[in-house]
């Protein structure tokens, strides 16, 4: 064991203790303020007394033997060596702490932002879903809108491909005709009207004019009009298959004797306006009431 002195004021003489100091590292010589005395700054956070060593300790050293040399020597490095090993663990233990800790932290760190990242890509994903079940959503609409469509489109084609046989049976169509005049006549009441209708229909068109005058008159309680049959211009045919461009399954046309006032009463002009005015119902009729026009 190592004897220190503590030094007093105004005493020279030491007084010897066994002080130890665990938490010293080493211990070391420099001059004291007594030029007969050393000082052995061995740990200063412990005790704010200072330790030293009497400079006459060491003469009383330099006296011993080489065993009680060797010993005393063999202490103090085994003292020293202990303190360093306790600080070396002490060290190694605060630096494993420290270790644990920050790797904790960064393992936390790293934790949050793979949640975070896991969250943003969660949420792309709910977006993209939605927009995918969006976008076939929309997709199955028009389809279904455009499946509507087309069988109303077909629909108008067969009413058209039917109206073509109307002239066929021509005592109907003559009184189709007259109708046909007289609805003219009524919508334009003018004293002179241009008549047209297709080349094929003129014969037609002769044999009711007359009949068809006198009923609006009538009707209308006005005078008989003049009415002339434009034998230059007609109507364009019915349909060819494979052949696009006008046509005409029948009717007339009537326009004022200026030209401004125009009346078509074709059989195409009142088909198109019975489908307009008649395609909810017809909707209604075919895909329900959920259905819109």
């Amino acid at each position: 064991m190592l004897f220190l002195v503590k030094a007093q004021k105004g005493n020279r003489e030491p007084i010897f203790s066994s002080a130890h100091c665990p938490n010293s590292l080493s211990a070391t010589l420099s001059a004291a303020e007594d030029p007969f005395l050393l000082h052995l700054p061995i740990d200063l956070r412990t005790s704010r007394e200072r330790y030293i060593l009497p400079l006459w300790w060491y003469y009383r050293l330099a006296k011993m033997n080489d065993a009680d040399v060797s010993k005393q020597v063999q202490q103090m490095v085994h003292f020293i060596r202990q303190e360093a090993e306790e600080k070396a663990n002490e060290i190694a233990v605060s630096a494993e702490e420290e270790f644990n800790i920050e790797k904790l932290q960064l393992v936390e760190a790293e934790k949050k932002k793979i949640r975070q990242e896991y969250e943003r890509k969660e949420k792309l994903v709910e977006v993209r879903k939605k927009i995918d079940y969006s976008t076939q959503l929309n997709a199955s609409r028009l389809k279904v809108l455009q499946a509507q469509d087309d069988l109303v489109r077909n629909m108008k084609a067969a009413a058209e491909e039917r109206l073509i046989s109307v002239s066929h049976d021509h005592d109907n169509y003559r009184k189709l005709l007259r109708a046909l005049i007289v609805q003219g006549l009524s919508r334009l009441r003018e004293p002179s009207v241009q008549l047209r209708c297709r080349e094929r229909d003129v014969r037609f068109v002769e044999d009711v004019l007359e009949e068809a005058k006198e009923e609006y008159a009538r009707k209308a309680n006005v005078d008989i009009p003049g009415v002339y049959v434009d034998h230059e211009k007609f109507l364009p045919g019915p349909p060819e298959k494979g052949e696009p461009g006008p046509f005409c399954t029948g009717g007339v046309v009537l326009a004022s004797k200026d030209g401004r006032i125009v009346c078509e009463n074709t059989l195409d002009a009142r088909l198109e306006i019975a489908f307009k005015q008649n395609l909810p119902e017809i909707r209604k009729q075919l895909f329900g009431l959920s259905s819109h026009a």
